[in-house]
């Protein structure tokens, strides 16, 4: 079982993506922030500590955010290695495990992913769910942030509730020590957006101090269980300042 302090990860340069929700779109915003930086010439590494949901292929699970991933990267990485711990159901790993999957092992998620951020100039890692899923009965995902010691990107979406979700998320972060890098709102649709979806971002920053860093278009060139993604995407991503959140 997994304990709190019985590993310890390298300290590297990148981002720890997390979610106000399930669905909201962190896979295509850490992959997509892995081109970007991938373009500009980085050695990027990207990283899915624990999925769920995952396909059986061949007798083993795969994760198609993974595949995204090393696909966004050019990953020369096993799936495996990027994404150590693979659960079939789609439920939080605690529960999982409740229901017979396998304990995690905590040493085995900093076995790989040490080994990987040692030849990367920059990881990016993608939790699952938000800061408060559960991955045993003692560590959350927030917990393994602080272990990895990665500032946060959060990843909200833009319709209405957006704000209490995001407020929530940073607070939790905050209370646990976590650098709150910035926020990406995704899946915004501009000519369709209400009052709500307009002002939400100067709303959430005004009252969190925390900047919206891009807000990124609902583009139907991307699609995770292809591997592609679309040029708006890559443009709103490639606003970002991120010699100045890393």
């Amino acid at each position: 079982m997994m304990a709190k302090g019985d590993s310890e990860f390298v300290k590297a340069r990148g981002l720890f993506v997390t979610g106000t929700d399930t669905e909201v779109g962190k896979t295509v915003i850490a992959g997509g922030i892995a081109r970007v930086l991938k373009d500009k010439g980085q050695e990027v590494g990207v990283f899915k500590p624990v999925a769920s949901g995952c396909r059986s292929d061949r007798g083993g699970l795969v994760s198609p955010d993974a595949e995204f991933l090393a696909h966004c990267a050019d990953s020369a990485e096993t799936l495996d290695q990027i994404c150590p711990v693979r659960f079939r159901e789609p439920l939080a790993p605690e529960v999982a495990v409740q229901r017979g999957a396998e304990p995690i092992e905590l040493e085995v998620i900093r076995t790989y992913y040490n080994r990987l951020a040692a030849g990367k100039e920059v990881m990016i890692v993608e939790g699952i769910g938000g800061l408060l899923v559960p991955l045993s009965q003692e560590l959350l995902v927030a917990d393994l942030a602080g272990q990895m010691d990665l500032p946060l990107l959060i990843v909200a979406k833009p319709a209405l509730g957006t704000i209490n979700h995001t407020l929530l998320t940073i607070e939790a972060a905050r209370a646990r020590g976590l650098r709150v890098a910035g926020i990406v709102i995704n899946s915004y649709v501009a000519d369709t957006a209400s009052v709500a979806e307009e002002t939400n971002p100067a709303a959430i920053e005004r009252a969190s101090g925390v900047k919206v860093l891009a807000i990124v278009p609902r583009d139907l060139q991307t699609n995770v269980a292809q591997g592609s993604i679309g040029p708006g995407v890559l443009f709103a991503l490639e606003q970002i300042d991120y010699e100045a959140i890393l």
